[in-house]
């Protein structure tokens, strides 16, 4: 869906797109940003998981990355880091931090400088997820208690959530597992 904003001087094209990207794909995210970008399709937003909205220009080599964050009182000094080396912050959306930085020589830029370092960014994903999880079990507790349709269906999509969490779980700890494995060999 394609939509025309301003006047006829100052035309801007928007579209919205959905992409689903998992927690333990974050980079083929990036990388899809930045073909967006190439394309002449430039992230503005996110906002429900998956709906993106781009602005059409130039074609540019912007690098993307996405860091976990979500310490609102840290959120300042975060974000000034950033900012000292270059990254443009671009928004939130559930915890995920959006940045780009333009390419000068298409090289691919990156927000950490070692492997360690970009495994905290899923462990502070894990010890997320982990905080939720007796939150979680206890909402399943209490549909599987009742005898209602709507419990028992709604007890079923909360079993389905919970395979959908656990596997997800093993795939965050096996990307951290896997980055730790690196630093080790390095």
């Amino acid at each position: 869906c394609r939509r025309k904003i301003g006047s006829k001087e100052n035309e801007m094209s928007t579209m919205k797109k959905f992409h689903w990207f998992w927690a333990w794909d974050d980079e083929k995210e990036e990388a899809w940003l930045r073909q967006m970008a190439q394309d002449g399709w430039h992230f503005k937003s996110v906002s429900v998981p998956g709906n993106y909205i781009f602005e059409q220009g130039e074609p540019a080599d912007y690098v993307y990355r996405l860091d976990y964050f979500v310490d609102r009182k840290d959120m300042p000094a975060y974000l000034q880091i950033f900012e000292d080396t270059g990254w443009e912050y671009l928004g939130e959306m559930g915890g995920w931090q959006y940045f780009r930085v333009e390419s000068r020589d298409g090289s691919a830029p990156e927000i950490y400088s070692d492997k360690a370092s970009k495994a905290k960014k899923y462990e502070r994903l894990i010890l997320y997820l982990v905080i939720f999880l007796p939150i979680f079990l206890s909402m399943m507790n209490i549909t599987s208690r009742g005898d209602a349709a709507y419990l028992r269906y709604f007890s079923f999509l909360a079993e389905a959530f919970m395979l959908l969490y656990i596997y997800a779980m093993v795939r965050l700890i096996a990307r951290v597992a896997s980055l730790k494995k690196k630093v080790c060999w390095s």
